[in-house]
């Protein structure tokens, strides 16, 4: 339908994700190579006849469609591929888009298109906000569908367990449920990986070391690498988390990130598995936590095997919602590398806020060239609630990281107006403005919770709202908001230039000089970089003061249109998704005045200056705010936010 007001017919729940496909015609001949791909076509194309070709010659995961003699042509040098050909024709088809006088050819950018599942053994998701694990008590339909959806967007790995992994996962019990797992995802051309806790050789081996450099450590990794793949042959390989937040690693034994590394890589290679190796590391004792990569890996720089990638999140610190890139990505030029996005909003308002993401990662891209990577990786958003992500607009992130995995220059707009298609229909009164609020979500974010560089002003433990103030005694000074934001009677801000921490000097000459000056900073990274004064003149003409203050009312303003967006688009969808998002979109407005209210009210107690007169001024109480705790764990959802 491409206009018009009729609401949609039905409620629907979200379980279908964007796979809302009707069925096939009863007239649909699909011919060719039977597989995976054969049974999607057969049970959802509605056009003409599609064969399935299997050509060589065309790169891993590639395939062309073509129109040939009154048939559609899909070909491809693997099963895989052939399955990535019929989901873009059925893309095609759901997105109303033209089928005839087709020649596509696609490949992936990257080999490597993982999912991150930060699930533990008892069902909980770390940062998770939708239910408990899919993989718990792993039931068929649930998994061929998540299947389905990956495969649907070209995602072709999943590390099944979190990355504070329990040694348990490596016990023959597990690795039997494991291999049930990868029976079931391996028709839809995805490898499973594990998480390996260092330990491991000490608490499941009964070995008195862990010391990548000894040799029975080094036997005990490969007899159970080898068990691995007797089980799973096309098993994936390890993902490491290593002397980072209490997990053991190798330099518990004096060693270092590659000996450590490299041991496992050893034991993977005659099965042609991989490392993953995460460098989300930082010492107590660092002047400075995001400098800290960069000081342990650097020296390592061309020291790792060739099985062996490093695992970089985004940005240096952890998944703010505006960070600078990491530095490792350009100063790592002998070693390859992946980047670690994270689809799950710990930082960005969980499942209750609508933070559409591909804007961030496509900020990123332009700064850290895509080709200079080997993979990319991704922490689900999954868990077993209905709508599987907990927010409806939430499955748009799973979507988008796919879609960006295949091709890092597809456009957040392309990717947004593809999952609303498929998500909610063709309707172009709904299409236009709800793609904008999706657009706008992510910048309106930053501004109602961290503008102006700002960050980690979250609050302690499960992250949900600020707490600016948060400080208890003996809590790691890096864990606390006031380490960030050193707010005084000055200004604010981590002063990172070369007289301060000298973060800058991680960055290339021209970002160096860049990010050095306060007057060429860019003003969206300002306190990052600089302890800012606050009577400091910004670009538009205000104080530094007045355009904090003015960046928190704007976020609140948006997320108010953001709700007035979706109240009239009642008329085009159906009425439960309709109700469920309205209700998020509610918390999200309160929780974006809690937020500028937390703030700039905290903040106030350091400028001593007035809020200006011409924006909405503070509703709540600083005092009441203070005292206020949502009372949840890292694994779950809140009900809202500051509702008083």
């Amino acid at each position: 339908m491409a206009g018009g007001s009729v609401a949609a017919a039905g409620n629907e729940d979200g379980s279908r994700l964007w796979l809302r496909l009707d069925n096939a015609n009863a007239t649909a001949v699909i011919t060719g190579v039977k597989g995976t791909a054969m049974t999607e076509l057969q049970t959802y194309w509605q056009g003409g006849p599609v064969v399935l070709k299997r050509q060589k010659g065309i790169a891993k995961d590639g395939y062309t469609i073509k129109s040939q003699s009154g048939k559609t042509v899909i070909s491809a040098a693997s099963d895989a591929g052939l399955l990535y050909g019929a989901y873009h024709l059925l893309r095609l088809q759901q997105t109303g888009q033209s089928c005839e006088n087709l020649d596509i050819r696609e490949e992936p950018f990257y080999d490597l298109r993982i999912l991150n599942h930060w699930d533990n053994p008892n069902g909980t998701c770390e940062r998770g906000f939708a239910g408990k694990s899919i993989f718990l008590n792993p039931d068929p339909e649930r998994m061929k569908m998540y299947a389905r959806a990956n495969a649907s967007v070209g995602i072709n790995g999943a590390v099944l367990n979190n990355v504070n992994a329990k040694p348990e996962a490596l016990s023959t019990e597990s690795l039997q449920k494991t291999k049930s797992i990868a029976d079931q995802l391996r028709p839809y051309g995805i490898r499973v990986y594990l998480s390996i806790n260092f330990a491991s050789p000490i608490k499941v081996g009964g070995l008195k070391t862990a010391d990548p450099l000894d040799a029975e450590v080094i036997k005990w990794w490969k007899d159970k690498v080898d068990e691995i793949y007797k089980l799973i042959p096309d098993f994936g390989g390890f993902l490491v988390k290593a002397n980072s937040e209490g997990e053991p690693g190798p330099m518990d034994f004096g060693r270092t990130h590659a000996d450590g590394a490299n041991m496992l890589a050893g034991a993977l290679k005659p099965h042609k598995g991989i490392v993953m190796w995460r460098a989300f590391v930082y010492n107590p004792q660092s002047s400075d936590r995001a400098n800290q990569a960069y000081e342990e890996f650097m020296p390592l720089d061309g020291q790792f095997a060739d099985n062996v990638i490093i695992q970089v999140k985004n940005g240096p610190i952890d998944f703010q919602p505006r960070e600078p890139y990491s530095p490792l990505f350009t100063a790592m030029q002998k070693t390859p590398m992946m980047v670690e996005f994270q689809i799950t909003q710990e930082y960005l308002g969980a499942a209750n806020h609508l933070v559409y993401l591909a804007p961030m990662w496509q900020e990123f891209f332009s700064f850290v060239k895509p080709g200079s990577l080997r993979a990319m990786a991704g922490v689900a958003n999954i868990g077993d609630d209905t709508n599987w992500c907990g927010h409806h607009f939430a499955q748009a992130n799973w979507y988008a990281f796919g879609r960006a995995a295949w091709n890092p220059s597809l456009s957040p707009e392309q990717i947004a107006d593809e999952w609303l298609k498929a998500t909610f229909g063709l309707n172009d009164q709904f299409l236009s403005p709800v793609k904008q609020v999706m657009l706008d979500s992510r910048e309106a974010a930053v501004n109602y919770m961290m503008p102006l560089g700002i960050h980690h002003v979250f609050a302690g433990g499960h992250h949900y709202g600020p707490e600016p103030w948060y400080s208890p005694k003996g809590v790691r000074a890096d864990w606390t908001p006031p380490y960030y934001h050193r707010a005084d009677s000055i200004g604010m801000g981590f002063d990172r230039t070369t007289t301060g921490s000298a973060n800058v000097r991680q960055y290339p000459d021209e970002l160096c000089r860049l990010y050095n000056d306060i007057s060429t900073c860019p003003e969206n990274l300002l306190t990052w970089f600089h302890h800012v004064p606050w009577d400091y003149r910004m670009k538009s003409g205000r104080t530094f003061w007045d355009e904090l203050c003015h960046k928190y009312d704007d976020g609140v303003r948006q997320a108010r249109q953001f709700l007035a967006v979706w109240d009239a688009m009642q008329p085009y969808v159906d009425s439960q998704r309709f109700s469920e998002v309205q209700r998020k979109l509610r918390i999200q407005a309160r929780d974006s005045e809690w937020w500028r209210d937390a703030c700039l009210l905290y903040f106030q107690t350091f400028s001593h200056r007035p809020i200006p007169q011409d924006m909405e001024h503070p509703v709540h109480n600083l005092d009441e705010m203070m005292k206020f705790r949502i009372p949840i764990s890292m694994y779950e959802n809140p009900v809202s936010g500051y509702n008083k």
